[in-house]
């Protein structure tokens, strides 16, 4: 972690100390005041301040040095709550979580791909009431509810689009109505954005590192953590890999260009590549209609990790392409790490490290300075759930600029969830 600047605001302070103790686990006051550079006594004006709070906790005795031992520091799991849900068209899930990111209730339910905002929102406000007795938590410390939405985002968090077909989340006001019918704080993000904070925050990453994570659903979005936050861009759109254009003269793509990674890569390219053999199309019982996309994926995916020649040609010529984005991602940002996340790569999610790991091991621009890791999310696909959650833990307790606005347009943490 980088030193705490000298004229940081107690928030600022009391923030990164609490993020410091979040990413170590267990921590003693001395090793805070090394990593952050602040004083023994400041230390312990803010730890002191951290446990009268109730968000951490004393748990024992760290190990003997031949002198007084150290009392250990902990996040405490059941000060804080959040509720984190993933919009999707093939179904719902939700997570509530404890303040280290770890899930204690979660539900599936139907997806928004057949039914109007409107009936989608009453169904969310009854099935979140549920979830939430289900957890049998106290209210007061349910801090917020996330929402994980594929598509760019409009004025006032409205979605834009998702995908050719999907219109009907276009004009609507996702947080403005859900605020109305829930009475909890929202944050709506992209689902890849949340998939990156959850990656940082449930997996204890330090706010010194900074990685990717690339996240597959329907198509390809890439969350950016820099400096402990997500890398919004000008207006919450940043990380549209899947219209990154890979071949000039390719496919065309919906949104308008040709050639672009998910006209290239997507499961629904995956899965029209498959239907050209009627054989295999039998062989493996794929229905070949658009709603059944994800689960003819997922059958041939299966298929190519059990080793399947055809399945697994068809899935590495899709982590080929995906690995040629990344190449390109990480010669721009030199980074250290990419965590790759999402429904998509539930069954074949190994292929995609390994021929990505191939790809920036071979040809990185930086590889001879640094390896670029490539790694399997540990989240599964209830990623984007638990980061929605996660993100409003992170925008609650450990504040950063980017994150306040995550919330609301302007104001502190604490004002806005009061007037959400």
């Amino acid at each position: 972690m980088a030193k705490i600047l000298k004229g940081a605001t107690a928030l600022e302070t009391h923030s990164a100390i609490l993020d410091l103790i979040r990413s170590s686990g267990v921590v003693t006051r001395v090793d805070l005041a090394d990593r952050s550079g602040l004083t023994g006594a400041s230390i312990s004006r803010v730890v002191k301040q951290l446990l009268a709070d109730g968000l951490i906790i004393e748990t024992g005795l760290g190990d003997p040095t031949g002198g007084k031992r150290a009392t250990l520091l902990q996040f405490n799991p059941r000060a804080r709550h959040a509720v984190g849900i993933s919009l999707d068209g093939p179904s719902t899930t939700y997570v509530v979580t404890d303040m280290s990111g770890r899930v204690i209730e979660q539900l599936s339910s139907m997806g928004i791909d057949r039914d109007a905002p409107p009936t989608v929102v009453r169904r969310l406000t009854k099935e979140l009431e549920d979830l939430i007795i289900q957890a049998n938590i106290e209210p007061a410390t349910l801090v917020g509810v996330g929402v994980a939405l594929a598509g760019r985002q409009g004025a006032g968090h409205q979605l834009v689009r998702t995908n050719a077909e999907t219109y009907t989340w276009e004009p609507f006001a996702v947080r403005d109505t859900l605020s109305a019918a829930i009475d909890h704080p929202i944050v709506v993000e992209n689902d890849s954005t949340c998939a990156a904070i959850g990656e940082f925050w449930a997996g204890r990453i330090p706010s010194s590192t900074d990685f990717a994570t690339v996240y597959m659903a329907a198509g390809f979005g890439l969350g950016l953590v820099t400096n402990g936050d997500v890398y919004r861009g000008s207006s919450s759109n940043v990380g549209e890999i899947g219209h990154m254009v890979l071949d000039v003269n390719g496919p065309d793509c919906w949104c308008g260009g040709q050639g672009c990674l998910e006209s290239l890569a997507a499961p629904a390219r995956v899965v029209s590549q498959a239907e050209e053999d009627p054989q295999l199309v039998r062989e493996l019982g794929l229905k070949c209609r658009r709603a059944t996309v994800r689960a003819d994926f997922a059958r041939i995916a299966r298929q190519a990790s059990a080793g399947h020649q055809q399945c697994l040609a068809l899935i590495e010529d899709s982590a080929m392409y995906l690995a040629k984005a990344l190449r390109s991602i990480t010669n721009l940002l030199d980074l250290d790490q990419i965590i790759l996340a999402g429904p998509a790569l539930s069954e074949a999610g190994d292929i995609y490290v390994r021929v990505a790991a191939e790809e920036l091991g071979r040809l990185s621009y930086v590889r001879a300075i640094h390896p670029t890791r490539v790694e399997l999310s540990k989240l599964g696909p209830s990623a984007a759930a638990l980061g929605a959650a996660s993100l409003v833990l992170h925008s609650q307790l450990t504040p950063h600029q980017t994150s306040s606005r995550a919330l609301s347009g302007s104001g502190s943490p604490a004002a806005t969830a009061r007037s959400s």
